[in-house]
């Protein structure tokens, strides 16, 4: 078994997560990283199905009173999910914040904070619908979610065991830095941490292998290698590449072939699938040159066992019933359910012919303005106040540029080109100030909220409106497109709205301005 120190990061805890991966894969091979992950940051639940009260009847009924034993910052409940101020604000700001870039005219007014927050009980009462319907059994969400999970429980088994294990005295870290100088004391004890957790990793594994009575099929290592062989040089479908294809794993592996058992640990088992799974998740250059005999199968299927072990051996410690994993794998489920419900809502869009997307075009030239933009210099301040000194300032006759430096915490400031697209709600009053007058305070979109700021016209195009050209054609239709979506999500929403029950808490909507900033 290979060492585990030698790929370690720079710090304790970078340290743990590169053993983790080191444990899941032999340090010779790349494995490919792990998903990204741009979740929702809300608390997951479980389902639970209501009564058939209409959309129309439960929008009479609710809001409701916020019941006693809620926090004053929840503002709805569906099933087992909750809906925050934070949650509802973040929301909010998202759907107003421009996402057409092409400077299509958008709206000029903000959503009904109403509407986003049945916009957001709608989209739980989706997630709930999808688990009614078992669609967390997809592969293609299942797998995805579980790879997840192992990487987490692997991670916390790791951490626990190091933190029980890892002692390094004093007197050690003064002998490091004799043997080498050039260390200084936080240094001399990343080396030991290093040293040490790949001995300690080494000896916990093989307990691990002990404990839940690893047994290597080595009778079946041949017909794997020759196998192996056939898939790689042999396909049944012609293949452009060199390696073996993940298709090929399913299309060209009998079930028999699929099910042969190549390890057994304590009611489990590893199986030639198994093997070929760990194998297509190597980078296809870094992939084992010698599965064609008994001894590269047996290197492979070292590697394919750790991962699950290792899981095996965190599940025994009861490391599954964490409860920021659990709140984490649902939060990661709902992303992959919530893009499925998406993608299958999108096969009912059709698609829009040639002629129609002239016709819409030609009744709606106006969304297809071109060039309406403004050139404007901005100085971004910390607050109302901070904001409102420096407009008076300027109104005394300071110049625009000391002022930025006097106040904003943005010193380098440069003029930029804005539209439509870049401002939403506020471009129509920045379009109505003319060129060298400076407005403000007013808000705008920094990062991933609002902050204040003021703003100097530099120039304006007021936009132009072109004739029907193929260079246009696929933003109409995009546009086309998505209008359709749109209308097929919102009669979705509705339908559920009536079909689960959920609670608006509107004394915690009291005074609730997402828009409002200090």
């Amino acid at each position: 078994m290979r060492q585990f120190g030698s790929k370690l990061g720079l710090s304790f805890m970078v340290m743990l997560v590169g053993l983790c991966y080191c444990y899941a894969a032999n340090q010779s091979v790349a494995i490919a990283p792990p998903d990204k992950v741009a979740a929702e940051q809300e608390k997951q639940g479980q389902t639970k199905p209501s009564g058939q009260t209409t959309a129309e009847q439960k929008q009479e009924q609710q809001p409701v009173s916020k019941a006693p034993s809620e926090p004053a910052n929840v503002v709805a409940m569906i099933g087992d999910y909750v809906i925050t101020q934070d949650q509802l604000r973040q929301r909010f700001l998202t759907d107003l914040r421009p996402y057409d870039y092409e400077q299509f005219n958008l709206q000029t007014s903000p959503p009904d904070v109403k509407t986003v927050l049945l916009k957001m009980i709608a989209e739980k009462a989706m997630l709930m619908e999808a688990r009614k319907q078992n669609l967390t059994e997809d592969p293609n969400i299942h797998k995805p979610v579980k790879e997840f999970v192992d990487r987490k429980l692997v991670n916390l088994l790791l951490q626990k065991h190091l933190q029980a294990n890892m002692a390094i005295t004093e007197a050690e870290i003064q002998q490091k830095l004799k043997t080498d100088p050039k260390l200084n004391e936080a240094q001399a004890k990343l080396t030991i941490e290093k040293e040490k957790a790949g001995k300690i990793l080494d000896k916990y594994y093989a307990d691990i292998c002990a404990k839940f009575h690893l047994q290597k099929i080595s009778d079946n290592f041949t017909k794997a290698a020759q196998i192996h062989e056939r898939l790689l040089l042999h396909p049944k479908a012609p293949r452009n590449v060199e390696f073996i294809r993940n298709s090929q794993i399913e299309n060209e592996l009998t079930p028999e072939e699929k099910n042969i058992v190549l390890a057994t640990y304590d009611n489990e088992k590893l199986t030639l699938k198994d093997w070929f799974d760990t194998l297509c998740d190597i980078v296809p250059p870094r992939r084992p040159t010698d599965l064609n005999t008994p001894a590269g199968v047996g290197r492979l299927l070292d590697i394919a066992l750790r991962m699950p072990l290792l899981v095996c051996e965190a599940k025994s410690l009861g490391l599954d019933k964490d409860k920021d994993l659990i709140a984490q794998t649902k939060e990661r489920e709902d992303m992959f359910l919530f893009n499925k419900i998406i993608a299958d809502k999108a096969k009912e869009i059709n698609e829009p012919n040639a002629q129609q997307i002239i016709d819409y075009y030609n009744k709606n030239k106006d969304i297809f303005l071109t060039d309406r933009t403004l050139k404007i210099d901005q100085i971004w301040l910390p607050d109302s106040n901070t904001a409102q000194k420096a407009k008076s300032e300027l109104q005394a006759g300071k110049d625009f540029e000391a002022v930025r430096q006097l106040y904003s915490s943005e010193k380098k400031g440069a003029p930029l080109n804005t539209s439509p697209g870049n401002e939403s709600i506020f471009f129509d009053d920045l379009n109505k100030t003319e060129p060298n007058q400076i407005l403000g305070p007013i808000k705008g979109f920094d990062g991933e909220g609002l902050r204040w700021r003021i703003v100097k016209i530099l120039e304006k195009k007021s936009g132009a409106t072109k004739e029907y050209s193929d260079d246009i054609k696929g933003r109409v239709k995009w546009r086309m497109v998505s209008e359709q979506r749109d209308a097929i999500l919102e009669k979705y929403r509705k339908e559920l709205l009536e079909k689960y029950k959920y609670d608006i808490y509107a004394d915690n909507l009291k005074g609730f301005d997402p828009l409002n900033i200090p």
